[in-house]
């Protein structure tokens, strides 16, 4: 695996997008963290999928249902071994991360909490670990509790420890910011709360795709992940959650396959996970991240990890020495993205620019406006590595920075 994972010219002809150009130049591909290409054994799965093998799922008692169930519920085993969860029931399909955030919202939060009950974020979650807390606070009553970062871009944690407080109910909270790449030091940060006997839910969509995530040794209750940053289709996502904690949660969405018997005046729910996948589901998105999921593992997720740090440390070298450009966010650990700001120049303008080099970045607040405000900046461009990237394509987006210079003079 080890040699495997560092034949990286290998690894890129298995992402046929890798082969475009854009603008008449080769495609140098930093978005990673806003959505992966796919690999070819991605793609090829889905249209066998739908091409041979495609049929609803559950209770067909016909020969391709029955395989198709097949396929969807080991896409569940899959999940399940990927991110170390004791039981398969314990994997919830969604259609992303924002869903899975938003369902715990309407069914554990609704359930559990009321009027002037504390959720515990921090400043550096996207929008969808914010949104939904502040949409209970309007229907519920709670109050949301911001935990500060300082200039690196690291949590305070002598703030974080102070705001856990007796009406403390939640602590929701990112894995890797998308915006800065700060890894947080999530053990400690989920001791400290479930000492306190908190419920804690992590947002791993910028986690999952780059280092070992094992849910179990972590002992959170809730981990959500997005498909689409893993390699996988977009429109579908994993809610995992603690099989007691999902055992006495309501539907999120009533309708079919979520049932045990319905009439017309009492409804018995199926139970988990079940419960929370009403209707047709997104079958081909989860053989989609099925196979992304082989894909990784036959790579080595630790020598993913090793090699976007090794892409990460290359981009602090060449891009620190460009005059005039200022890295946001240095925390102590980071994921491989660098996010920063040209001085004179707004981050849209460079966007545009690199990409009449062929160079796709993701510049803006990044769905994370208070984490910018934070920094005093309108909007970061944002670079981000995966394991399809080169550092020859990381000199080149300092190439093109410095010309960008030049042209805004």
């Amino acid at each position: 695996m080890g040699d495997r994972a560092l034949d990286v010219a290998s690894i890129r002809k298995d992402f046929p997008i890798l082969e475009r150009e854009i603008r008449g130049k080769p495609l140098v591909y930093l978005d990673t963290a806003a959505s992966a290409q796919k690999p070819r054994a991605v793609l090829e799965a889905i249209q066998n999928f739908y091409q041979n093998s495609y049929a609803n799922i559950h209770r067909g008692v016909y020969q391709l249902s029955a395989g198709a169930t097949e396929l969807y519920e080991g896409g569940r085993d899959d999940v399940q071994r990927f991110i170390g969860a004791k039981d398969r029931r314990e994997i919830v399909f969604v259609r992303n991360a924002t869903e899975a955030i938003n369902l715990v919202a309407h069914t554990w939060a609704e359930k559990n909490l009321e009027s002037g009950d504390e959720i515990l974020i921090t400043a550096l979650e996207h929008h969808a670990n914010i949104v939904p807390w502040q949409m209970l606070g309007e229907r519920r009553g709670t109050k949301l509790r911001v935990a500060p970062i300082d200039a690196n871009g690291d949590v305070v944690m002598e703030s974080f420890e102070a705001l856990l407080g007796e009406r403390t109910k939640l602590l929701a909270l990112t894995h890797v910011s998308n915006a800065i790449g700060t890894i947080n030091p999530l053990k400690k940060m989920i001791e400290l709360a479930q000492a306190r006997g908190i419920t804690v839910l992590v947002d791993g969509a910028q986690a999952v795709p780059h280092t070992r995530v094992d849910v179990a040794a972590l002992g959170c209750d809730f981990y959500v992940f997005s498909g689409h940053k893993l390699y996988g289709p977009s429109g579908i996502g994993v809610l995992y959650g603690r099989l007691a904690m999902l055992e006495a949660m309501p539907p999120f969405m009533g309708g079919g396959d979520m049932i045990e018997t319905v009439s017309f005046e009492q409804t018995r729910y199926a139970g988990v996970p079940q419960r929370f996948e009403a209707g047709t589901p997104d079958i081909a998105g989860v053989v989609g991240l099925s196979a992304a999921i082989r894909y990784v593992e036959g790579i080595g997720i630790e020598a993913i990890e090793a090699w976007e740090q090794t892409l990460l440390a290359h981009a602090n070298r060449v891009l620190g020495a460009i005059p005039g450009l200022r890295m946001i966010g240095n925390a102590r650990h980071k994921a491989g993205l660098v996010s920063f700001v040209l001085d004179g120049i707004h981050a849209h303008d460079v966007g545009t620019a690199l990409d009449q080099a062929g160079i796709a970045v993701r510049v803006g607040h990044h769905c994370a406006q208070p984490l910018m405000e934070i920094f005093g900046v309108p909007a970061t461009v944002r670079a981000s590595f995966s394991l399809y990237n080169t550092p020859a394509e990381i000199d080149a987006l300092a190439a093109a920075l410095g010309e960008t210079r030049e042209i805004f003079g």
